[in-house]
C-alpha cells in the first residue's frame, strides 16, 4: 500500500533553518569565517527521500529575497520540489551549534523568533494546490513548537491532508528550547497526532509530548 502511495509525492512541511557552526574558543571571530548549512528536521527528511529518488516536495515559508532564491535553487538541485514554498514574512530562522555539540546541548542557540514560518497565518495557504499531487504528508513536533501561529498552521495543513485521504506521519521530536509561547506540548500535540497514520518517537517523547 505504501509503495503505491509513493508513486505520487511526499510533502515535508516545517521550518527551514540555516545552521551556523562557530568554531570553538572564538576562533570563528579571529578568522572571520563561519560555514552555513541548510537544514531543519523536515527538510532533512526531504533531502534523504530525494537522495533515494523518492519524489518529494517541501513546504515552508521564506522571505521574498535573493537569499531565499539561492536556497530554493540549491534545494531544486537536490531534486526537491520547492513549488510549495510560500513567500511571506521577513526573515529566515537561524541556529548556532558549536562544533562537536549535539542538538540538545546548552550550546545550541536558536535565533528564529519572528521568522517567516513562525509568523505565517492560517487562511492564506492554498492547500488544495499544494496537496494535489501528494500521497504522503510528513511533519515533526518541532513545527508546532515554534509559535502559536505555526501550531495553528499545522492543524490547518493536517485537516486539509486528512480530507484528501493522504497518509500522514509525524516525528515526535522534542526540543526543550522550544515551546516558549505559553502552551505545553500536551495541550497541542495530541490533537495533531489524531490525524496521523504513522507516529515515530520513543517513550520519552510520547510522555513529554502526548502525556502517555
Amino acid at each position: 500500500q505504501y509503495i503505491i502511495h509513493l508513486l505520487k509525492k511526499v510533502l515535508c512541511f516545517g521550518e527551514l533553518l540555516l545552521r551556523m557552526p562557530p568554531a570553538n574558543a572564538g576562533e570563528w571571530l579571529r578568522i572571520n569565517q563561519m560555514p552555513v548549512f541548510v537544514g531543519g528536521a523536515e527538510l532533512n527528511v526531504a533531502t534523504a527521500l530525494a537522495s533515494w529518488n523518492i519524489p518529494v516536495k517541501y513546504c515552508t515559508a521564506l522571505p521574498d529575497n535573493i537569499i531565499s532564491k539561492d536556497i530554493r535553487d540549491y534545494l531544486e538541485q537536490k531534486n526537491i520540489d520547492t513549488s510549495p514554498v510560500i513567500c511571506a514574512g521577513e526573515r529566515i530562522g537561524l541556529y548556532y551549534l558549536k562544533q562537536g555539540a549535539d542538538m540538545k546541548s546548552g550550546e545550541n542557540v536558536f535565533d528564529r523568533k519572528y521568522s517567516s514560518f513562525s509568523t505565517l497565518a492560517t487562511g492564506v495557504v492554498d492547500w488544495d494546490k499544494i496537496l494535489e499531487d501528494v500521497s504522503w504528508f510528513h511533519f515533526s513536533a518541532i513545527a508546532p513548537a515554534v509559535s502559536e501561529s505555526a501550531a495553528a498552521l499545522c492543524a490547518e495543513a493536517l485537516a486539509a491532508a486528512h480530507k484528501k485521504n493522504i497518509t500522514i506521519s509525524v516525528d515526535l521530536n522534542n526540543r526543550a528550547l522550544l515551546w516558549k509561547y505559553g502552551k505545553q506540548p500536551v495541550e497541542v500535540m495530541p490533537a495533531l497526532v489524531t490525524y496521523c497514520d504513522v507516529v515515530m518517537g520513543n517513550i520519552w517523547a510520547a510522555n513529554g509530548l502526548l502525556g502517555i
